[in-house]
Order: structure tokens, then sequence, then C-alpha cells
């Protein structure tokens, strides 16, 4: 990572290295997690283990360090090689997008360099089997480009307390818009402000929960089998001070 008074690179209990935004005041991973462990267990994995396709679209917010990405590559190579991937995702920090070519990338995507040279560079990877989409600017912009398109959303943006608007009722109705009817939407964050945004829009809520990783949160439309239900009117009958972010409040 090219040097930088918003970024600090740091080690992680898993052995990838992560960054702390100055910025943001938070880490772009749960060091106790680890960066790469954290992107297969909190999204890649519970994501495909729900979604079946030849051709799967994938909303990555945000790009970050580009882990969430780069770990589905790693999936699709040893699970999905004939697949094809289409990844789109929003970043608003340009100087750290182009300054990922120096990152210190963990060495199970070292297959991957040149993509990541390619994304840091120009901001688009294609080749037979993947397409990748790096935006600089608004997610919330990004988001409503699109509608009915997406298979898999990774919500992974800094916490609703430090980055809110990329957590509130309106933008998951952005984002429900831009998802397919079968679509599956994996986030970190299990806080009641989340789901409750995500139930008023008519998501399933679901605990994703595993060994060696903090709980986590999964939303679909559809019901799921292989994860445990989160009675969201409870909680918010037991929280009856709690309410979903709105984007007045932000």
């Amino acid at each position: 990572m090219a040097k930088s008074d918003k970024h600090i690179a740091v080690l992680s209990d898993d052995g990838s290295y992560t960054a702390y935004s100055t910025e943001y005041e938070e880490h772009y991973h749960s060091t106790k997690d680890g960066a790469l462990h954290e992107s297969l267990v909190k999204h890649v994995v519970p994501a495909f283990s729900v979604v079946h396709k030849d051709e799967v679209f994938i909303l990555d917010i945000c790009y970050g360090l580009g882990f969430n990405t780069l770990a589905t590559l790693l999936y699709y190579q040893e699970h999905r090689p004939k697949a094809k991937l289409y990844i789109y995702s929003p970043e608003l920090d340009e100087v750290l997008v182009r300054s990922l070519e120096n990152f210190t990338y963990p060495k199970e995507f070292d297959l991957f360099k040149e993509i990541v040279i390619c994304l840091s560079k120009e901001g688009v990877y294609e080749d037979e089997h993947i397409y990748i989409e790096v935006f600089l600017g608004d997610a919330r912009e990004y988001v409503r480009k699109f509608e009915n398109k997406f298979d898999i959303v990774y919500q992974d943006a800094f916490s609703p307390s430090a980055n809110p608007a990329l957590w509130t009722q309106e933008y998951f109705s952005d984002v429900k818009k831009a998802m397919k009817e079968e679509g599956i939407l994996t986030t970190y964050s299990i806080a009641l402000q989340t789901r409750m945004a995500l139930h008023e829009n008519g998501f399933h809520v679901y605990l994703n929960e595993g060994e060696n990783f903090r709980g986590a949160t999964l939303a679909s439309f559809k019901k799921l089998n292989n994860f445990k239900l989160v009675d969201v009117e409870h909680k918010m009958r037991c929280n009856p001070s709690v309410v979903s972010l709105r984007d007045a409040q932000v």
C-alpha cells in the first residue's frame, strides 16, 4: 500500500493484512476473525451455499482492499472454474484503489496479481470467465443504476456508526430493487438497526454463525433452510426505543 495518512496496514489474526482507516476510525476487517477468513466465512461461502448458477452477478459494497472480490475469485477457481462471474463494486476512496497494486495480500491471492493491477489502474478487468468493474464514486448513486440484476450483495461498508448512509432503510430499498427475487445479501453487521432496515424492506433475516468467527447476517427474499431465522419483530418489541436508520438522520 502506498504511504498515506488515511490508511495503515495491520496484520490480522489469520496472518493476512488488513488496513486501518484514520478517516473512518475503523479497520477494513475484523482483526480477530482475520481479513481473508472474514471475507470467506461471512460473505463468499454462505452466499454460494445458496446461489448455484452458471452466471452469477455480484454487488460488492464497498471494494475497499478488494478482499471480497478476490476471495470470490479464489472460491470460484477451486469450486466453479467454468462459471461466468460478474462483480460490480463501488468505492469512494480512489487513492486507496490506486495504491492496491502495492498492498501485501495473502499468498492465496498471488494468482490474481494481474487482476489487482488492472483494477487499480483501469477500474475494469475482463477475461473469458470474469468481469469486474470498480466504480470510483458514491455507492448510493451507483446502486440506483441497477434493477433486478444481482444474485448476491456483499454489504461490507464501514459500520452504521461510521458510515450510516450505507445502512439506512432507504439505502436497502435501493439495494432491494437492484437484486433479483432469489438474491441473497451478506453482511458482518448483526446490529438490530441493520436487521430492522432489512426486515422493513421485505427481507427474511438469518444468523450466519460457525466456528472461529463472530456471528454475521444473511438476508434473503426467499426462506432459507440451512440458517437460523432471526425473529426481528420479537427483537423490535423487546427494544421499542430502537429504530432503523433513515436518510433524514444521516
